[in-house]
């Protein structure tokens, strides 16, 4: 390894000096190791990013109105997802700490038992997605001008839920198996399929009709279905660690599988309502600072969602590593990975800051070249720099903390930090103080902080190393 490296990915000073609890490979070793299962994640939501931004820049050619619309849907379809969400991080957990027992049979009962519960909950949840959208975007901030974009984007959206999180649950079994590329080959497709589309159905283009927002709509949930065929066809191996089969023993639901996921699986649905009230909260903040303002706003969430690929890249494979080290009983080894994942974070965002801060305003242009747009762009990336270095570091320290089974702390860090903070501190620096757009992102920022803050405590505390799951 490069002397440079050996320096700061070193197994020994991650120990300091405590005795190993087996044999320890060589640094070089377990490098390779973290890079391998993370840089499928991360070029995985680089990507997924990636498509939001070109949604959000091939939508803009409709005007302000049809990004804001658009974004106003983000956090009520994510209450929405905050089941499966929920449901996917046990998975992962799950999956991960039986592939470091090599216990095969017990990873596909948990998958298979998932997709039963997925299929439940996302019957429910469409119909009522579908049927109260009208209230529930009206309460999340839509105005005359993105109202009506709105509730028809979100209802096509809600439709085709299924495919999604059925699509979603499959890939987050084969990342804590460690198989981050399928999940990537995937999400690459199926999000070719919805710019392909994009181009198609939003401008009427080839002699396909004009559908506005409604066709961007149609474009995603077609790329969701192409998703599901190909996360089907990862499981559908006899050789493969997980192996898919539908007979009545793998879907019945059993009291000890359930009780398990549920243990996790709680933890986390609280904490996704506690992010999702904190999110909305923070949106209808924004969103009655005016269609400019929120649409500014919106293409600095879509930009900050570009650099939290990194950290929830590295976070999948902490999840992995942490899981998988702790099911083989190795606490050294699941400090190790951590470290590594954490310098590697640091690397990307640091880079990335850069970046940001040095053509941020270009960045804005590609979504609109309104001067007052810009003027916010420029505020917006100054801040955006500096917030995605605490953001990959404690999403890095939250995906540990999720891979060992500490999600009850990490739901409590969301309800203090993201339900509390964050909408309260923003109102305050945005009316109070008349801060405006800039209060919005102070909020945020401090609300990344005192996450930043919380998790680090934790994971330096060591009482996650001990859970059992």
């Amino acid at each position: 390894m490069n002397p440079l490296l050996s320096k700061v990915f070193s197994a020994q000073r991650v120990l300091k000096g405590s005795p190993p609890e087996g044999p320890i490979p060589d640094d070089a070793s377990l490098l390779k190791r973290a890079f391998r299962v993370a840089w499928p994640s991360t070029l995985e939501s680089f990507l997924v990013a990636l498509v939001g931004m070109v949604d959000t820049i091939m939508v803009s050619q409709l005007g302000a109105f049809a990004i804001a619309a658009i974004g106003l849907t983000a956090q009520p379809k994510f209450i929405c997802l905050a089941v499966f969400m929920s449901l996917n991080v046990a998975v992962s957990a799950l999956v991960a700490r039986r592939k470091g027992e090599n216990d095969r049979e017990g990873a596909n009962r948990v998958l298979a038992q998932a997709i039963t519960l997925t299929l439940l909950f996302s019957i429910v949840i469409t119909v009522l997605a579908i049927v109260f959208a009208e209230p529930v975007l009206r309460l999340a901030g839509t105005n005359k001008d993105t109202h009506e974009s709105a509730v028809v984007y979100f209802r096509i959206i809600s439709g085709g839920m299924i495919f999604n999180v059925l699509t979603m649950v499959i890939n987050a079994a084969q990342r804590g198996a460690g198989n981050t590329k399928i999940a990537m080959k995937t999400n690459l497709i199926s999000n070719g399929v919805n710019i392909v589309f994009n181009y198609l159905l939003i401008g009427g283009n080839l002699g396909f009709p004009r559908l506005g927002v409604a066709g961007a709509a149609i474009a995603t949930v077609l790329g969701t279905i192409v998703a599901l065929g190909m996360a089907i066809c990862s499981v559908s191996h006899p050789t493969g660690f997980l192996h898919l089969r539908f007979s009545r023993d793998m879907i019945r639901l059993r009291r000890e599988t359930l009780a398990t996921i549920v243990n996790i699986g709680s933890s986390s649905l609280a904490e996704q309502l506690f992010l999702r009230f904190g999110f909305l909260t923070y949106t209808m903040i924004v969103a009655r600072l005016g269609t400019s303002a929120f649409a500014a706003h919106q293409v600095g969430m879509n930009v900050i969602t570009i650099s939290f690929a990194f950290g929830d890249g590295l976070s999948v494979a902490s999840i992995a590593l942490v899981g998988q080290s702790l099911g083989e009983r190795r606490r050294d080894l699941a400090r190790i990975y951590l470290s590594f994942c954490q310098k590697l974070g640091l690397f990307c965002s640091v880079t990335v800051a850069i970046v940001y801060s040095t053509v941020g305003r270009n960045i804005f242009r590609l979504f609109s070249s309104d001067p007052e747009i810009l003027d916010y762009g420029d505020l917006i990336m100054r801040m955006v720099a500096v917030i995605v270095i605490m953001q990959v570091a404690q999403v890095i320290s939250s995906g540990c903390l999720r891979g060992a089974g500490d999600t009850k702390y990490v739901a409590v860090v969301s309800l203090v930090s993201v339900a509390c903070i964050r909408p309260l501190s923003g109102y305050l620096l945005v009316y109070p103080l008349n801060l405006g757009l800039l209060g919005a992102w102070l909020g945020l920022a401090i609300d990344q902080f005192m996450r930043l803050l919380l998790t680090s405590l934790r994971v330096r505390s060591g009482k996650w190393l001990n859970i059992k799951i």
